[in-house]
C-alpha cells in the first residue's frame, strides 16, 4: 500500500495506524502550509488536560507558501521548552527513560525548515517501531492520486475507536484520544507496534 501524507510533527496515533502497513509514504512537500493543523504542532497528555506543543514559525502561522519554504523561528528556543514539558509530563511513564536519550538528541539539533524537524520526528518514531516503509518527498503538487494510493492530506486524526491504554493522568482527567504517538510509545514501549497493527487489521476488515 502506498500513502501520500503531509509532513506532521510527531504525528498522532491515528496517523500511524494508517502508516504501519504502508510500503511507501509520499510526503507532500509542495502543498501550501495549512494553519491550525498538526503540521507544526503535536498534542500530548497533561495533568489537567491535553497540552498542545507548537513549533513557532517565521512570519507566524498566517502564511501561504509551500511547506518546503516554511522556516522555524528558532530564537524562541522552543526546543528547550518542548523537551522540558515532555520530561515533566512523562518522567513517570513506564517507558520514557527507555527512549529518553535518543529523543533528547533530536531536540538538541537545530532545524531551519519545518519539514526537516517533522521528517526527523517521523524517522525517529519509525526507528523505534522498527518499520521499513520507503520515505519519498513529492516532486510537485498532485491534486489526485490513483486508487492504489491512500491520500491522507485532508484527514483528521482523532481515532476514538483506538483501544484505551495506560495514560499518566487518566485517573485524574480520563482517557484522551487523538494524542501524539509519543504518548502511546512512552506508555506501551515495544507493545506499541502490536497495538497499531492490531487496530489497523480490525479497521481494514470493517
Amino acid at each position: 500500500m502506498n500513502i501520500v501524507s503531509p509532513f506532521f510533527a510527531f504525528p498522532p496515533i491515528a496517523w500511524w495506524v494508517h502508516i504501519v502497513g504502508a510500503e511507501t509514504v509520499l510526503f507532500e512537500k509542495h502543498e501550501h502550509y495549512q494553519k491550525m493543523t498538526d503540521r507544526n504542532r503535536y498534542r500530548i497528555s497533561g495533568a489537567n488536560n491535553s497540552v498542545l506543543l507548537s513549533i513557532p514559525l517565521e512570519n507566524g502561522r498566517n502564511q501561504h507558501i509551500p511547506m518546503a519554504e516554511v522556516r522555524i523561528k528558532n530564537e524562541l528556543r522552543w526546543q528547550i521548552q518542548h523537551w522540558r514539558t515532555l520530561v515533566s509530563v512523562y518522567n513517570r511513564s513506564p517507558y520514557f527513560y527507555h527512549y529518553k536519550d535518543s529523543l533528547q538528541s533530536l531536540f538538541e539539533q537545530e532545524y531551519t525548515c519545518l519539514i526537516d524537524f517533522n521528517k526527523a520526528s517521523v524517522h525517529w518514531v519509525k526507528q523505534q517501531l522498527k518499520l521499513n516503509f520507503v520515505e519519498i518527498d513529492t516532486e510537485s503538487y498532485q491534486k489526485q492520486y490513483s486508487e492504489h494510493t491512500r491520500d491522507l492530506r485532508q484527514e483528521q486524526f482523532v481515532d476514538t475507536a483506538f483501544p484505551a491504554y495506560y495514560q499518566v493522568f487518566e485517573d485524574r482527567i480520563g482517557f484522551i484520544h487523538g494524542l501524539s504517538i509519543l504518548d502511546l510509545l512512552f506508555s506501551e514501549g515495544p507493545n506499541t507496534i502490536k497495538l497499531l497493527k492490531s487496530h489497523d487489521s480490525k479497521s481494514l476488515q470493517a
